[in-house]
């Protein structure tokens, strides 16, 4: 017969286009260390890249493939609230990307807790602490938790194991 075929699955997100995907990538437990290389190599001019097990494969559709519209959401939401309090739509989604992008960059670049970060600006009866409250009180965390789960869900119905 023929040779063994490597195949190694990979989803990335729409963020290729600029060079910043999550790129997730699997592959069956057979796969050598110098596939795993190779098809990190490749991937990683599109990003960053992980390998994960195939199992993950479907979170990771919703959590890195659908999660760029779920940010973008937020990002869209805190552009209006800008509006809201005074700025131009064009300044108030980009003070609020670039916001965004700082707390990421934040995050990747030392690998701490959200919580971490956040405790760096909230100050007892500040200003950020009552902000973050009244969001929590909205459901904040939790509707992006439920948007991430039922994603997920409905991922697995498309692609089932």
């Amino acid at each position: 017969m023929g040779e063994k075929v490597v195949v190694i699955r990979a989803m990335p997100n729409i963020a290729v286009a600029v060079g910043e995907s999550m790129t997730c990538l699997c592959g069956d437990e057979e796969i050598s260390p110098g596939a795993m290389e190779t098809a990190q190599g490749i991937f990683a001019a599109l990003g960053e890249t992980i390998f994960i097990d195939e199992e993950q494969m479907t979170p990771a559709t919703a959590l890195c493939a659908c999660g760029i519209a779920f940010f973008l959401r937020s990002i869209r939401a805190a552009a209006q609230g800008g509006v809201q309090v005074g700025f131009h739509a064009e300044d108030a989604i980009r003070l609020a990307a670039q916001t965004a992008r700082g707390a990421a960059t934040l995050l990747l670049n030392d690998g701490a807790h959200p919580e971490v970060k956040i405790d760096r600006v909230t100050t007892p009866r500040g200003v950020t602490i009552a902000g973050l409250n009244e969001m929590e009180h909205g459901g904040f965390s939790s509707a992006m938790i439920r948007g991430i789960v039922t994603a997920a869900e409905k991922a697995s119905t498309l692609y089932p194991a």
